[in-house]
């Protein structure tokens, strides 16, 4: 068996990537240059920009309007414009005069070094953002986007910026930090989003997480942001959760990578890569989760409480040292307009390498790193047609355990269905299901001598449909190319994408 490098796996996931931008067809461009600019001039031509953030705020921007900030140049403070857009028409942040991104600094003295607040139709391209405090601070960000009592906001797009170096706190419990938050909210009007794309980032250095947000989430008040699409991000040296769309419906989260996660979360904290939180018809794929380190949790992928119609599909999770995938309800408040529950999670066509490997034991519950672990009052949890492969753990004391069910303070699982996957093991594993119920597996392929996984013939009426849709001709290519050496691998992926 070969394991072939990351790259080339990325690769396959990826062909698919789009982006998206609007053009303005009028408007006015106002122009900044941090260096040879002046606040005294008129700022709609290069020779006469201006040359601070606090003039930029004080514009009221509309539609066609541009902020270009000159390339190269440095800037310090917060950029809180004020306006918006028309459809068609948005509002255009961006940079002029060269390839170099300007720099933003918030320095630790502002919540967020770019605040988006309350806009219609606005864009942010090509900005470099730090946000870097002499320590760390709670709710610290590199971007909010913000919408309060203000209806539907439309139409904002983060395109193509790197924000690194925001030192946020790392307690999720005290607000943490993130180098993105959205967040919709009002008591005085119904707020959220319709149309936030959040694409082609590079997320560096950020505590405690990636893109986090805040929404409405009590089904008595439920008021779901839609079209949000969080696509083709790098985040790297993040410790805890990636990407989390909370108060959504519809979601598409794919064509994102986050690796290299530092482990300097305390015990007390639980994250995880990509996973949504009381947000329905999620559709995750094309995605990679690799080396995630947090010391509760840590998954690649998760399906969390009160969320429905989840679908995690074509996504790659490797060395990941709590497992693959999460999925889970909290038993405390289930069944209440806080917690309808966590139904029909589909997890299909993916490719784990390698989780479940944490070296040490946690303080919660000891060396604790199944490779999937179920959770609580979930029900209709479908795994199929995935490929697990797991070397050797190199200590003896890593947890081996493939399936761990739990009842996290109230019913247990109930409806999970394992089926058509194949797990290649180098040693056994172990099972624990509990007083889960219904927890069927059928025709998976793997050696019996190494997993104690009990299978039957016919599937149960509850999972008779689970193969619709079931995409046979992509499920093959999957297997294929993994399996193929180098060169192999290559050419298929260059016909795929021609």
């Amino acid at each position: 068996m070969k394991i072939y490098s990351t790259g080339l796996l990325i690769l396959l996931f990826s062909f698919m990537a789009c982006n998206q931008t609007n053009t303005n067809a009028e408007g006015i461009s106002y122009f900044f240059d941090a260096q040879g600019g002046s606040d005294d001039n008129i700022g709609i031509s290069e020779d006469q920009a201006f040359a601070s953030l606090e003039k930029a705020n004080s514009l009221e921007l509309k539609a066609g309007d541009r902020l270009l900030f000159k390339s190269g140049t440095s800037y310090y403070g917060q950029l809180k414009p004020k306006g918006g857009g028309s459809n068609g028409q948005p509002v255009i942040i961006g940079k002029y005069g060269g390839d170099l991104k300007p720099v933003l600094h918030g320095e630790g003295l502002y919540l967020s070094t770019v605040h988006i607040y309350n806009m219609n139709y606005v864009e942010v391209h090509d900005l470099e953002i730090t946000n870097t405090g002499v320590e760390r601070q709670n709710r610290r960000r590199g971007v909010i986007v913000e919408a309060e009592n203000f209806g539907v906001a439309k139409h904002i797009v983060l395109d193509n910026l790197y924000i690194h170096d925001v030192n946020g706190s790392l307690v999720k419990s005290k607000g943490g930090g993130s180098a993105i938050l959205w967040q919709n909210h009002g008591e005085e009007l119904k707020t959220k989003f319709d149309s936030l794309i959040i694409q082609n980032c590079h997320l560096q250095n950020c505590t405690r997480n990636g893109i986090n947000s805040r929404g409405y989430t009590n089904r008595t008040n439920w008021y779901p942001s839609t079209n949000v699409v969080i696509r083709n991000n790098l985040l790297e040296g993040i410790p805890g959760d990636g990407i989390v769309p909370i108060g959504t419906d519809g979601a598409i989260i794919e064509h994102n990578v986050m690796r290299d996660c530092p482990d300097i979360l305390s015990h007390k904290e639980a994250a995880a890569g990509i996973w949504p939180w009381s947000a329905d018809n999620t559709l995750i794929q094309f995605n990679e989760v690799a080396g995630h380190k947090a010391k509760w949790d840590g998954q690649g992928f998760d399906s969390d409480w009160n969320c429905l119609n989840t679908v995690i599909q074509y996504n790659y999770s490797h060395d990941n040292y709590g497992g693959f995938l999460l999925v889970c309800n909290n038993g405390g408040n289930y069944d209440t307009p806080a917690n309808i529950g966590t139904f029909n999670t589909i997890v299909r066509y993916n490719i784990s390498v390698n989780d479940g490997i944490r070296p040490y034991e946690t303080e919660r519950r000891g060396p604790f790193s199944p490779v999937m672990h179920i959770s609580g009052p979930v029900e209709l949890t479908i795994i199929h047609h995935n490929i697990f492969i797991f070397p050797a753990k190199t200590k003896a004391e890593i947890n081996k355990t493939f399936i761990q069910m739990d009842n996290w303070g109230g019913p247990w699982p109930q409806k999970t269905l394992l089926s058509n996957n194949v797990i290649a093991l180098s040693e056994h594993l172990q099972m624990f299901y509990g007083e889960s119920k219904h927890t069927v597996a059928v025709a998976n392929e793997f050696n019996q001598a190494k997993l104690n996984l009990k299978q039957q013939e016919e599937f149960p009426d509850w999972a008779a449909d689970y193969e619709e849709g079931y995409d046979k001709e992509y499920v093959k290519i999957l297997t294929d190319v993994f399996f193929m050496d180098n060169a192999e691998m290559t050419r298929k992926l260059k016909n795929m994408m021609n």
